[in-house]
């Protein structure tokens, strides 16, 4: 779909870049599994690393902290693999389902990263706060990646 056909009651910004040369169709299952493996761990990189900053330095509690950090991971995220996992052309309305998918996943991930570490930091102790952070931050990542790269790969990616 071009933006022309777009509906135009939407407002989202659009990057300015050069177009894509192959279509998201075009890029086989097995590479954009391997593309969306390497940018979430990447973008894993980044959202972890802002959460350890945010709470372990900056004093900020879990919660908020893990809110921002997803925020910046999965606007890292978001930019790769629309350029280069999927090789999709710049599309308000994916744009649109992009927000709505992610707004579904941060709930998602920082939903059950919060009940995981409120649930396990009691039992483990306060000693293991990190190891805590760890394990909880990978369940919730593992758990919101595979809802991600299917709904983005059969919907976003393929339909919008």
């Amino acid at each position: 779909m071009t933006e022309s056909s777009e509906p135009t009651g939407t407002n989202f910004p659009q990057p300015i870049e050069l177009p894509v040369e192959e279509r998201a169709t075009a890029v086989a299952l097995h590479v954009q599994m391997l593309r969306f493996l390497a940018t979430g761990i990447l973008s894993a990189c980044v959202d972890f690393g802002i959460l350890w900053l945010l709470t372990q330095q900056a004093g900020l509690n879990q919660v908020s902290g893990k809110a921002i950090s997803f925020i910046l991971g999965t606007t890292t995220a978001y930019l790769i693999n629309r350029r280069w996992t999927f090789r999709a052309e710049p599309s308000k309305r994916r744009f649109g389902a992009i927000v709505v998918l992610y707004g579904v996943t941060f709930a998602l991930q920082v939903g059950l990263y919060s009940l995981l570490y409120w649930f396990l930091n009691p039992r483990l102790g306060t000693s293991m706060v990190e190891i805590t952070m760890v394990l909880c931050f990978v369940i919730a990542q593992g758990v919101a990646t595979t809802v991600n790269f299917i709904v983005q790969r059969t919907v976003i990616f393929r339909l919008i």
